[in-house]
């Protein structure tokens, strides 16, 4: 084998090293974004009505938020689409919801304690077939200065419907 050949060899597994390790690296820093990112994006699926409340830089901020319908508040307008109600503060804690009795006792406790930090939502378009009173309402939209949270989407869950899903769905 002449030397000329010996060197290209060398080159080429140099290279193919060199590109082996690069691929490595990448598919290493990609995992590792994609792992921080889902669990960044994990950590919090929602905020309680208190905590929007308390917080300052929370106005006009893109947010995602959590609590229970108060039946009494729902208007709706058929000719505008403009749908109206109030949600009440419950815990986001799957262990605190669990020591208060369950999903349903929580959200029975919000709407009838009127006591309880709430929220005005305000939402255009069709109004959702399971808004009732102690519906949990998880929404994404904006709290404006007026404290009027201007929803953009709206996931309702019944209580009733949900009851026995949510503990395997949070334990799984």
């Amino acid at each position: 084998m002449s030397k000329n050949t010996k060197i290209i060899i060398g080159v080429v597994v140099i290279l193919a090293v060199c590109g082996f390790v690069a691929g490595f690296a990448i598919l290493g820093m990609s995992g590792l974004y994609l792992e921080s990112s889902s669990s960044k994006s994990s950590v919090q699926y929602f905020m309680t009505v208190n905590e929007v409340m308390s917080k300052d830089n929370m106005v006009n901020e893109q947010i995602r938020i959590s609590g229970a319908v108060i039946g009494d508040s729902i208007e709706f307008d058929k000719t505008s689409g403009k749908l109206t109600f109030q949600i009440a503060d419950v815990p986001a804690d799957y262990a605190e919801v669990k020591k208060q009795g369950g999903l349903a006792i929580v959200l029975e406790n919000a709407v009838n304690d009127s006591n309880r930090q709430r929220i005005q939502v305000v939402y255009v378009g069709e109004k959702p077939e399971l808004l009732r009173n102690m519906a949990q309402a998880i929404m994404i939209g904006e709290l404006h200065s007026d404290g009027v949270f201007y929803a953009d989407e709206i996931l309702l869950k019944c209580p009733s419907r949900y009851e026995e899903a949510v503990p395997d769905q949070a334990i799984n």
